[in-house]
């Protein structure tokens, strides 16, 4: 049985790449995910017939290595500078249109995406129905907008 299990190692280096795949979904970080390439590596040197101590050193130089360079570099494309907004933040800068008047220093509607927002000109002028709108802020529920030339 052991002389098996020693002869077929590429099995269980395959078993641990593809349970650290599988892990990695979970967590989304890149970690575990340099053990499944360690693994990886370990089961290319394991078809080789690299004995079972070198293919341990090699599992675990392949992952320091890819801890150390390949997961900053996947970090740091994935979590760019770059600012993203989400949820009611995002339509700012976008373009809608007056659903219902917008009175004078007062209130209105503006559609949007299915979506039917209150809203409110930057400066306290009347827009009518139909009128093309950007949207320049967002205050809770009632949105700011300015009329699209």
């Amino acid at each position: 049985m052991i002389e098996y299990v020693l002869s077929h190692l590429w099995q269980a280096w395959a078993l641990i790449c593809l349970l650290c795949l599988l892990l990695e979904l979970t967590s989304g970080d890149f970690f575990i995910l340099c053990f499944a390439i360690g693994a990886a590596v370990s089961l290319v040197t394991s078809l080789l017939g690299v004995p079972l101590l070198w293919q341990i050193v090699v599992f675990a130089l392949a992952s320091v290595l890819c801890l150390a360079f390949l997961r900053p570099a996947l970090l740091r494309r994935i979590h760019s500078k770059r600012e993203r907004v989400s949820n009611a933040d995002a339509i700012i800068g976008r373009i809608g249109r007056v659903s219902e008047d917008i009175e004078e220093n007062g209130f209105g509607r503006v559609a949007l995406d299915g979506d039917d927002w209150k809203a409110a000109t930057a400066d306290g002028r009347a827009l009518p129905a139909g009128t093309r709108v950007k949207i320049v802020d967002r205050e809770s529920i009632i949105i700011t907008v300015e009329p699209v030339d």
